[in-house]
């Protein structure tokens, strides 16, 4: 896993995350939070959220040329809180799908999604 050290709150860390994402037209699928599920349960957990993102334009061709890569893809970010005021943002390489599914052709995309995860963070996070 990637992991980014935020300049910011965990909660601030994730709208800037939403909105990183809105901002380039990502479609967002869920967004999880974790600690009120907890609660909801009436059980404690720090916050934990989790943001589901694509675009079919790019997952689409991955998953025409390898079905099984659907397991992993939509994207996803992980932003959680380590300590008071102290978050961070998480998510896979997805050029290491390449490795796991049939997706050697496909390397461009991969790269385009690992850069665009790179920056997504990047502005998360606050840098």
């Amino acid at each position: 896993m990637l992991i980014r050290k935020s300049t910011l709150s965990q909660r601030s860390t994730v709208a800037r995350l939403i909105a990183a994402l809105e901002r380039r037209e990502l479609t967002i699928f869920a967004h999880i939070d974790h600690a009120a599920h907890a609660r909801q349960a009436e059980l404690s957990l720090p916050p934990i959220d989790v943001v589901i993102f694509g675009n079919p334009k790019a997952g689409t061709g991955l998953m025409a040329a390898d079905p099984r890569v659907g397991l992993d893809l939509p994207l996803r970010m992980v932003v959680w809180e380590d300590a008071p005021q102290l978050a961070f943002v998480g998510h896979h390489d997805p050029r290491e799908l390449a490795g796991s599914y049939e997706l050697a052709e496909q390397k461009d995309t991969l790269d385009r999604m690992a850069e665009l995860l790179d920056s997504v963070s990047l502005e998360a996070a606050g840098e």
